[in-house]
């Protein structure tokens, strides 16, 4: 009874050093593996202990990355386990089969772009003319799907991100903000399509999943089974379904529980001894 596991990565699973969150003294601090080193220097970390869960859930399910990074962004990771026969990248937009793009699956989203909603052209020049160079550090347009810019948050003006979140609802795009990163993304581009599309081919009988962002919210509707962690935009605003638990625990210990959820539900699934 083949089991799918697809989790969001940033804030997750892999933590950035200034969102680890460890509150406890250093001396019990737990002990970091880094994960992803970009131009010399070390960005992202999961604890040891996660380590060996993810390793373990390798040998009890598919696990399938899931993430809004750029392909390129995706590649820089180093995750412990198996590696993914699955990745699904650009919030969905290239669905990964032993790394290389699915050119048939690529082409099937980007008709749906064109058929659904404002082109991304119109987006970019409108983020382009109302964000404030005051507070915008980069403009980005992710592989050719979609566009964020990275800020400022202390400079952000409360009301900006409400604003143009109703502008690009109009146009059939949703808005999410993540850290440092204000992300404009299409409708129809989402994790949870890809998710399904892993889910025909494998014949996965169940699914499970993690995220903790706006962007995330469809991948845990797609799943049987979901979890967010105690931080995040969908924590924030109290977001939750009935096949989703809410986690109490924040930072880098969140991906633990996550991981630890994971392998409580895949094992009994796997074994045909689930409920």
């Amino acid at each position: 009874m083949p089991v799918l596991v697809a989790s969001d990565l940033d804030r997750t699973l892999i933590y950035s050093a200034a969102s680890l969150a460890l509150t406890m003294p250093d001396a019990r601090a737990p002990r970091l593996l880094c994960v992803e080193v970009h131009e010399s220097r070390p960005l992202s970390f999961m604890t040891e202990t996660a380590a060996g869960l993810l390793t373990e859930l390798g040998g009890a399910a598919v696990f399938v990355p899931t993430t809004t990074r750029t392909r390129k962004q995706y590649q820089r990771i180093s995750l412990p386990g198996p590696e993914p026969v699955y990745a699904i990248c650009a919030n969905g937009g290239h669905l990964l089969v032993d790394g290389v793009s699915d050119l048939d699956w690529h082409a099937t989203v980007t008709g749906r772009l064109a058929a659904e909603c404002a082109p991304l052209a119109e987006v970019r020049d409108h983020l382009e003319g109302s964000a404030d160079p005051a507070w915008v550090r980069k403009h980005r347009v992710a592989e050719d799907l979609f566009v964020y810019l990275v800020v400022e948050r202390e400079l952000l003006p409360e009301d900006w991100v409400k604003e143009f979140a109703v502008w690009a609802e109009e146009r059939g795009w949703t808005v999410s903000l993540q850290g440092r990163k204000i992300y404009a993304v299409p409708k129809p581009l989402t994790k949870g399509a890809a998710v399904r599309e892993v889910a025909r081919r494998t014949g996965a009988e169940l699914t499970l999943a993690a995220g903790d962002s706006l962007l995330d919210a469809d991948l845990l509707l797609a799943a049987d089974r979901g979890w967010r962690p105690g931080h995040g935009e969908l924590a924030e605003c109290g977001w939750t379904a009935p096949t989703v638990g809410a986690l109490t625990e924040g930072g880098v210990l969140a991906g633990e529980r996550i991981l630890r959820e994971f392998l409580g539900a895949a094992r009994p699934a796997a074994t045909g001894h689930g409920s």
